[in-house]
């Protein structure tokens, strides 16, 4: 190390090349044994394991998650919680849809140790860029509904996928309704 002067009488330590490279070498070390001390066992954090989903339970077969019906080739259960669905580009809760967020908030009153998460969808029409975003604002519009409603927003968790995961790929306006939702999926 050495000692230089600065400004007006002020000293500065400077590190050599050695020490400085040492130092780095150390940090390198420590965050690798850091970031490696725990191994998951086999299955753990996938989905459909032990861990995978939502929360430490992961997602409940009653109204799973689509991402994770669609991993396992399967159609979309509704489960207790009904979908919601919107217009085209619009992120506002429709009329026809208030009963069916107050069946959910009644739902989720009355299962006070369930979690929901919101999963925002869209049609494949527009970027993915600008769906991702779209899906992330219906699930929130839901979300802040369904908080009025009573339910504490910790027992809530939204998600946007955007057009990735479609109930229906044909090309006509009555498919395209289909996909602009929100759904639904329970963990306990």
């Amino acid at each position: 190390m050495n000692r230089i002067q600065r400004g007006r009488g002020g000293w500065v330590v400077e590190m050599g090349g050695l020490t400085r490279a040492a130092g780095l070498a150390l940090l390198v070390i420590g965050l690798a044994i850091g970031g490696c001390s725990t191994k998951k066992k086999p299955g753990e954090g996938v989905a459909g394991g032990p861990g995978g989903g939502l929360g430490e339970g992961g997602i409940g077969s009653g109204g799973g998650s689509s991402l994770q019906n669609n991993i396992q080739g399967g159609t979309m259960g509704q489960g207790p919680l009904g979908d919601i669905h919107f217009d085209y580009n619009e992120a506002t809760i429709r009329p026809q849809d208030n009963d069916v967020l107050k069946a959910n908030a009644d739902y989720l009153t009355s299962h006070a140790q369930s979690r929901v998460q919101i999963e925002g969808h869209c049609d494949d029409r527009g970027s993915e860029e600008y769906n991702i975003a779209l899906g992330a604002r219906r699930a929130q519009a839901a979300k802040d509904y369904l908080a009025t409603l009573g339910i504490s927003g910790d027992r809530m968790s939204t998600i946007s996928y955007g057009k990735e995961l479609p109930l229906c790929t044909e090309e006509a306006d009555d498919c395209w309704a289909q996909n602009r939702r929100d759904h639904f999926a329970l963990s306990q």
